[in-house]
């Protein structure tokens, strides 16, 4: 007897339907290699497994809303010997979240600030890591939208409680007020809880110009220094 019809229902009902991708292909497996049920058993449930993982990795990636697909590998240290490739392999095997510390990367344009931060957010996902990639423009203007639909909190939260909060481009331009008190707020709320990584055409020195309000501009920077 085929039973298929019967099983199919069955591992539905137990949320196991992905076992069907691989079940037939296993079952001649276990057939030609004469496996024992266990063995054709655990076959099956590693490929769930995997399926699973990989689904989760993909939901993952999809939700850091990278702007593409950038890692290490790919990244050329060669153009410009002066980066510390040491550091930042050492950054991508994510203790600096762990630490609950931010990440600064700051140079010229052209110098890969965006790929190695995005890299390192790819590394983070990996691991584990709930990662989202913005940029200062983005984030800011996603906040001040959310205010006319009542969602801001909502909206704060995500920006406030993801793992690793990438914000590239900061600086790029001036603030606006309010949108410094925005900005002050998600990095004050986030302060020694979570890791945020912040790339900037700026030297450090010059972040605190961003500001308007340059009282909060030197507050908001001394929290994402400490530790940094």
């Amino acid at each position: 007897m085929n039973p298929m019809p019967e099983l199919i229902p069955m591992l539905k009902q137990l949320r196991l339907s992905g076992i069907l991708d691989s079940l037939e292909s296993r079952n001649r497996q276990a057939i030609e290699e004469k496996l024992t049920y266990t063995d054709f058993l655990a076959t099956i449930v590693q490929n769930e497994i995997a399926r699973r993982t990989q689904k989760k990795l993909a939901s993952a990636f999809r939700r850091a809303n990278f702007r593409n697909q950038k890692t290490l590998k790919e990244f050329d240290f060669s153009f410009n010997p002066t980066i510390n490739q040491g550091l930042i392999l050492e950054l991508a095997s994510c203790r600096f979240i762990q630490e609950k510390v931010c990440v600064f990367i700051v140079g010229p344009c052209g110098t890969g600030k965006s790929h190695i931060a995005q890299a390192i957010g790819h590394c983070a996902v990996r691991s584990g890591y709930n990662v989202l990639f913005t940029t200062q423009s983005k984030m800011l203007g996603q906040l001040h939208a959310t205010r006319v639909t009542n969602s801001f909190y909502r909206q704060f939260a995500k920006f406030a409680g993801v793992d690793l909060l990438i914000i590239d481009d900061f600086g790029l331009k001036p603030l606006k007020p309010s949108q410094d008190e925005d900005f002050h707020d998600v990095v004050a709320e986030r302060y020694e809880r979570k890791s945020t990584i912040v790339t900037s055409n700026l030297d450090i020195p010059e972040w605190t110009d961003a500001f308007p309000n340059k009282l909060l501009g030197s507050a908001t920077i001394d929290r994402l220094r400490h530790g940094a």
